[in-house]
């Protein structure tokens, strides 16, 4: 029997997403994984802003380089965390069916649900204060809630939880993907709609990353590729290709598919949610790379260039005053 080297954080969600790849290799194609877990620089960096360390990259640089190296034949990230281009030698060799993409209001626990977004943070007060490291997040909840404070938070999904139930935060924002995964659904507080806060390219869905020379293992994950989250990635993360931009700037993009049909929508807004541009881009699903980039070209023709370049711009100076 084949036995692979499957690479990944050792967080809980990481675990989970790899032992999920590991479980379908094995249904699907007989190969067992040994799961080799891998401490990158963003878990050694835990409590400095995503911004100031250098932006989600540090939590797939070591696994990358562990599988350019062959330590590993395979390595399972959360999409949203990849590099818009990959290290040359590295490719995509499957994805998952989609889990939710929307991102998830989480409130102290005890909190009384809330029928919508609005009402959930509106519950804090006038001024609530919202813990999220992400900058897509922070840009576009700033034009939702123009009075709210944002306020960076790290650590693991377990480790936020606790932060807002001991009150260091009112609200804070994660991936519905990852509470849902971990048994965490029902912490969920409200949804944020994808038309109010537009996702990460890529969020919700597992991605595996293999060299590509190594056509045995792409072989291996052709059995468990998903062909309807591989065109909505590749839309979603062409729009990033195309603007330049990485998974640390202000950018959301999220597509779906009814039939053969992809329905793209994108959005960059500036950090403090003053001005945004945006666009929904359709076509054939098979053309879903075209369809990002025609978005992309959409969203620079009103303007995207100059407030992403503000936006690097505002992190730069940030990084600055901290140092």
């Amino acid at each position: 029997m084949l036995n692979l080297k499957l690479g990944t954080r050792g967080s809980p969600l990481a675990l989970f997403q790899a032992n999920t790849v590991a479980a379908l290799l094995q249904s699907s194609a007989g190969v067992t994984c040994e799961i080799v877990v891998i401490k990158t620089s963003g878990d050694q960096l835990a409590e400095v802003p995503l911004a100031d360390a250098g932006g989600k990259r540090l939590f797939v640089k070591e696994i990358e380089d562990a599988l350019l190296d062959g330590a590993v034949d395979l390595a399972v990230h959360s999409s949203k965390d990849m590099p818009a281009v990959l290290p040359p030698g590295l490719t995509l060799g499957a994805v998952l069916p989609r889990e939710d993409p929307r991102d998830a209001i989480v409130l102290a626990a005890g909190a009384t649900p809330s029928a919508s977004h609005e009402d959930a943070i509106r519950s804090r007060g006038e001024h609530p204060r919202i813990g999220t490291s992400s900058i897509r997040r922070v840009a576009q909840l700033a034009r939702l809630v123009p009075t709210a404070r944002f306020a960076p938070i790290r650590g693991n999904v377990d480790t936020r939880l606790r932060k807002v139930d001991a009150g260091d935060y009112d609200v804070i924002v994660l991936a519905a993907a990852g509470l849902k995964r971990l048994g965490y659904g029902a912490r969920i507080s409200a949804f944020l709609p994808t038309a109010a806060c537009v996702p990460a390219p890529g969020q919700g869905i597992i991605a595996v990353e293999i060299r590509d020379d190594d056509p045995r293992t792409r072989d291996m994950l052709s059995r468990i590729d998903d062909a309807m989250s591989a065109a909505a990635l590749a839309a979603e993360r062409e729009v990033v290709v195309r603007l330049g931009g990485g998974c640390q700037m202000p950018i959301g993009a999220i597509a779906s598919i009814d039939g053969s049909e992809l329905t793209l929508n994108a959005i960059v807004v500036s950090i403090d949610g003053h001005r945004a541009v945006r666009t929904e881009t359709r076509g054939a699903s098979a053309d879903a790379s075209g369809i990002g980039a025609r978005a992309a070209e959409h969203l620079l023709a009103q303007g995207a260039a100059e407030i992403l370049a503000e936006a690097g711009q505002a992190q730069v100076e940030t990084e600055r005053s901290r140092t």
